[in-house]
């Protein structure tokens, strides 16, 4: 294309021209760009529905709307019917990942060699099948929740609480604990999610604490638990307390067949089972512990339960999330003034993770940061779909899929418990730019094969996204600058006027 290397040289050398906003909480925030400014931070990205969504009921009701969602939010009946349809959706989750448990021990018992090996690869296809089903759920509820924080949380506790969907049997996993552990709480109190997540099958099997009993420690999970999830490696605890954490979570694991624990009678009252969630005495220290300067007796069960309260209300772990956030939502290095109010409500709200966003939204390094904040992966692939194809609902999330992980942020793929970098520098190299550039091109000169499905064409699949429209001219013209402003003016067609948009510098932050 004849400009397009302009604009690639543009983006590299990171030019942007940030629109100042005022807060949220100001009479003066309901202008077309500060309200641009804020569905591109609390969405996935500003399209024609949440954009007459947030002038009809102005910014303060949208902020409001989105930081406290109705339990259930109504999805368009096609983006529902999908979900719907998906085995995740159908199945109980106990039922789903015992049978696929007993799928892998059928398999494991069969003598001969060359059933046994097919056997075995059935049963990677269907723990593929089952992860790739997760992922759809995600991005379908991504591009068309009106519930847009609450999706944005999600992948954002995703993150924090990483799982590796291609450890054991993860992908069987993963669904459900996106669904049921973290969405539910995205927007809550945060000591509620981190219990969800410590009794999750994904999180115990990929940080290993299916592993952990007395006298064979292992100390992965407990040093995640507090270097990542709460504390920060900053925190203030020692190895000590690691070693402690993990004879505190010894004997919390999985049962995925479902098969009766032969139980000592002293300790059967013990015993706990919730679903596939399994806390085994037999298997548990019971010594007293030493954590974090408190002694905890030996109790079982309810040991964790303390170590988790005295974790999620440390003010270690007020600033950790509370920077994070910031992070993610504000600035690749925020200010401390922003990060100490934050935490400060963090703290005084008890952990509700709706409040300190408030904070965070009503703030002047807020306002000020609008159109500075590089999209990664993830935000840039969605933001370019809801602006192409607003509420018309993609058929197959497989380009989705796909394009994530050619950028190297695919959905449940980060291997190492840390989850993927929040930041600009990570996400700039040349490479990274050409495949954006790329994905740009696919969307904006056609359907991309979004509405392509395994039976005939649809009758009525868009030939490409009109991108000219009434959002471009009430509010995204106003943010361009001119190197953009010459690109579009020079398109020979509307389908290089939409690859010029979703190229440029400023469609590259938020």
């Amino acid at each position: 294309m004849r400009t397009l290397a302009t604009v690639l040289v543009l983006v590299l050398a990171g030019c942007q021209l940030p629109v100042v906003s005022p807060r949220v909480d100001s009479p003066r925030a309901e202008t077309p760009e500060a309200r641009l400014h804020l569905l591109n931070r609390v969405t996935w990205g500003a399209n024609g529905s949440s954009a007459r969504r947030i002038e009809a009921v102005g910014t303060r009701a949208f902020l409001d709307e989105q930081l406290r969602p109705a339990p259930k939010p109504p999805l368009p009946p096609a983006v529902q019917a999908q979900i719907d349809a998906l085995t995740i959706s159908q199945k109980p989750f106990t039922d789903l990942v015992r049978e696929v448990e007993q799928q892998r021990r059928d398999a494991v018992a069969i003598k001969d060699p060359e059933e046994r090996k097919a056997a075995q690869k059935a049963y990677q296809q269907e723990l593929t099948r089952l992860g790739r089903e997760a992922a759809t759920r995600s991005i379908l509820r991504a591009l068309y929740s009106p519930a847009q924080l609450q999706e944005k949380m999600t992948w954002f506790w995703m993150n924090h609480f990483n799982v590796f969907q291609f450890k054991s049997y993860v992908r069987a996993t993963v669904g459900d604990y996106e669904e049921n552990a973290i969405r539910p709480h995205a927007l809550g109190r945060f000591r509620a999610l981190l219990g969800a997540t410590a009794r999750h099958p994904a999180m115990l099997r990929y940080l290993d604490n299916v592993q952990n009993a007395a006298n064979r420690v292992n100390e992965n999970y407990a040093r995640e638990l507090m270097e990542l999830h709460t504390l920060g490696v900053s925190g203030g605890y020692t190895q000590r307390d690691v070693q402690e954490l993990a004879r505190i979570l010894t004997g919390v694991g999985v049962n995925l067949i479902g098969e009766p624990r032969k139980i000592a009678a002293a300790r059967e009252r013990l015993y706990v089972r919730d679903g596939v969630f399994e806390f085994i005495p037999g298997r548990h220290d019971f010594g007293d512990k030493v954590f974090l300067g408190r002694t905890i007796k030996g109790a079982g069960l309810r040991e964790t339960e303390q170590a988790l309260d005295m974790l999620a209300r440390h003010p270690a772990t007020a600033r950790h999330v509370s920077r994070k956030l910031a992070v993610y939502f504000v600035a690749d290095d925020p200010l401390s003034a922003l990060v100490e109010r934050m935490a400060a409500t963090f703290r005084s709200s008890d952990g509700d993770i709706a409040a300190v966003l408030r904070t965070m939204f009503g703030s002047p390094e807020f306002a000020a940061s609008a159109g500075r904040k590089f999209k990664d992966p993830v935000h840039y692939v969605m933001s370019a779909v809801r602006l192409a194809y607003d509420e018309r609902a993609i058929l197959n999330a497989q380009p989705v899929i796909g394009w994530l992980n050619r950028m190297g942020q695919g959905l449940y793929t980060r291997q190492t418990p840390d989850g993927f970098s929040l930041t600009r520098d990570d996400w700039v190299s040349p490479g990274q730019m050409t495949t954006r550039f790329e994905i740009a091109r696919a969307i904006g000169s056609g359907s991309a094969g979004l509405f392509r499905t395994a039976g005939p064409e649809p009758l009525e699949a868009p030939a490409f996204p009109q991108l000219s429209n009434a959002l471009y001219f009430q509010a995204i013209q106003k943010t361009l600058g001119p190197a953009t402003l010459k690109a579009l003016d020079q398109a020979r067609s509307p389908q290089e006027w939409n690859t010029y948009l979703l190229s440029s510098p400023e469609f590259m932050n938020r």
